[in-house]
């Protein structure tokens, strides 16, 4: 793995202090923003959905509390992609944390198992 990861965490969120503790356990460049304050931008948005084959819905934070009270499950199918990136770009909330963007890929989420398989190898 090549360059410095930027992720995008939430200091409250366990599962984001798990994903980060696991980066300095294995030693992996990373700095870190805070997504409530300071989302994701447009094109980091764009690339991390190009690395999940373009399934929209994966980008965003399904349990939040946000995301259920704009009934964005069923608004969601219904919107443009574009739609949905601006939504997840002035709402942090919205967004499926911890969010990772790479030189060259992206995560979404904190699963051991495939982090290890794409930052460890």
């Amino acid at each position: 793995m090549k360059g410095k990861l930027r992720v995008y965490a939430y200091s409250g969120c366990s599962t984001c202090r798990n994903a980060l503790k696991f980066l300095t356990e294995h030693k992996i460049a990373h700095d870190v923003a805070p997504i409530r304050e300071t989302p994701p931008t447009a094109g980091e948005l764009r690339k991390v959905l190009k690395h999940l084959g373009g399934e929209i819905r994966r980008l965003f934070n399904t349990s939040g509390l946000d995301y259920k009270a704009l009934h964005l499950k069923d608004r969601l199918p219904e919107m443009s992609t574009d739609e949905a990136i601006e939504l997840l770009t002035t709402n942090g909330n919205l967004v499926k944390r911890p969010f990772v963007v790479g030189e060259d890929f992206g995560l979404v989420g904190f699963k051991p198992d495939e982090w290890k398989d794409r930052l460890v190898g």
